[in-house]
């Protein structure tokens, strides 16, 4: 994770972070073991981090913190001052004004030592200027990050409360409300830097007799059934841990009055303890939580569009009421907008990659019309299987989405190659950085196209050269720039 403050000398950091487990333990019900402490990590890029002191046995408690002392809707001194039902606003943007209001309190609010360890400039997409998103051209990640859509829920839900309240939200930044251009363009700043901090460091709280929860990143800021999510809360302490696929050793518990952090394997003392976010890819690492890692490599994607895919196999899915089968799949709720493909392992056959769902589209899409048409007189999906006829559109949506892409791979690898000789000299430019770690995605992404191409042409080359596409072979060569830039439809 970024720091708070990348660039502050090490006693000042240090004090923040004695200050903050200061404060934190002198709260009733908090248990810290001895064993651990908050260590200074920028050296690593990875800003502050908890490390053991001595050795942690499996299952050893690392801290405790009560439901009390959880940074939520719930225990703001908020909830009782305004006239507004918050939790009405769902979890994301509940805790936004929550978060904003003790932002704003400065030195009065009872979470001050809590805000000065929490970052305060980010590296989520959501900061990205457009220059530095073109870097991510070609990836699905970026229609993912809601920025637009996020901007017009601040706008209709959160401003219309910060405005009615200037006792409880002063203005700051030199404004002198959050009404007029300047003052909105505040706002939404301060509305982005909260949900990006519950993005990369809030947790579900479940109810009481739920034991399990964890984290999760959304589209923006909102999710489509808000109404049966969990409460989101930020755990102090549990947040400043880091997170590594391979290294994770530490878990968090929901009990009955606490959330407790324990080891889930041995862990020997100077050695830092990590989180999991779960099997994500590299992409939705960097839009959630603003860092990519090689260790989320296995778990990249690439995602071929609806649109590709139709486009592929020679239908236009702009309008779905006038491609019969895309009718029946949406009858059935059987059609979704985009197909995440896993990264191929070795040995791995065309049927143990691709999603169900995505083997269903392509055979639905193969069938002729009057098999169709039997299919749904019975109201039931054909089977999923994988032919030649099926072979040749994902070949075709497979050239389609690698065309998105701007540079060829060999490109991509020098360049990250040159980047990474920079960085062993000392700390990388903002710009440099994102840089770097864009084509990291998309040097994953462009490998696993690579790899799915490759088991296409052992699967089907004949078909493929029958039906002309002699152009799979040359994108599996990385000749790229020889590939047509079609330009795929979009749902």
């Amino acid at each position: 994770m970024s720091s708070t403050s990348q660039f502050l000398d090490p006693d000042y950091f240090q004090r923040q972070s004695d200050g903050f487990l200061t404060w934190l333990a002198g709260k009733p019900g908090v248990r810290i073991n001895p064993k651990i402490q908050i260590a200074d990590l920028r050296s690593h890029a990875a800003g502050r981090g908890v490390v053991a002191r001595s050795d942690l046995d499996d299952g050893e408690e690392l801290f405790t913190i009560p439901r009390a002392h959880v940074l939520s809707v719930q225990n703001s001194h908020l909830k009782g001052r305004l006239p507004q039902d918050l939790e009405a606003l769902g979890p994301w943007l509940s805790l936004i004004v929550v978060m904003i209001y003790e932002y704003l309190q400065g030195e009065h609010s009872a979470w001050a030592p809590y805000f000065r360890v929490l970052p305060s400039n980010f590296d989520t997409l959501m900061f990205w200027s457009p220059a530095e998103l073109q870097e991510l051209q070609g990836s699905a990640i970026v229609e993912k990050i809601g920025k637009q859509g996020a901007d017009e829920s601040i706008l209709e839900m959160v401003a219309p409360i910060v405005r009615a309240n200037p006792a409880l939200f002063p203005a700051v930044n030199g404004v002198a409300s959050y009404e007029g251009e300047a003052g909105t363009q505040t706002l939404l700043i301060l509305a982005h830097t909260m949900g990006s901090l519950i993005m990369a460091y809030a947790f579900d709280i479940e109810k009481p007799e739920d034991e399990e929860g964890g984290r999760d990143g959304e589209d923006g800021y909102l999710t489509d059934e808000e109404e049966e999510q969990s409460s989101k809360g930020m755990v102090p302490l549990a947040d400043l841990l880091n997170a590594d696929a391979d290294r994770n050793n530490a878990r968090l518990f929901q009990e009955e009055e606490s959330l407790v952090m324990k080891a889930i394997k041995p862990i020997r003392a100077g050695e830092e303890i990590f989180n999991d976010y779960g099997e994500i890819p590299r992409a939705d690492l960097l839009r959630r939580y603003g860092y990519v890692t090689d260790n989320y490599a296995p778990f990249d994607v690439i995602e071929l569009s609806l649109g590709q895919i139709c486009q592929a196999a020679g239908l236009s899915s702009a309008d779905i009421e006038s491609q019969p089968p895309l009718v029946f799949l949406e009858e059935l709720e059987l059609l979704d907008d985009g197909y995440a493909i896993p990264r191929p392992s070795a040995g791995d056959s065309l049927a143990d990659i691709l999603p169900d769902e995505l083997l269903l589209l392509l055979k639905t899409l193969s069938l002729p019309a009057d098999q169709l048409e039997k299919q749904r007189s019975k109201n039931k999906p054909p089977k999923p299987s994988l032919g030649e006829t099926e072979a040749i559109i994902l070949a075709g949506a497979l050239q389609l989405n690698q065309a998105q892409y701007a540079t060829p791979i060999a490109h991509d690898q020098e360049l990250l190659s040159q980047l990474r000789q920079s960085e062993a000299f000392g700390p990388m430019e903002a710009s440099a950085r994102r840089k770097k770690m864009a084509i990291q995605v998309r040097v994953g992404e462009k490998e696993i196209l690579q790899g799915l191409y490759s088991i296409v042409n052992n699967q089907f080359g004949a078909a493929l050269q029958n039906n002309g596409g002699s152009g799979l072979k040359r994108a599996a060569n990385d000749d790229i720039d020889e590939q047509p830039r079609n330009k795929a439809f979009r749902t």
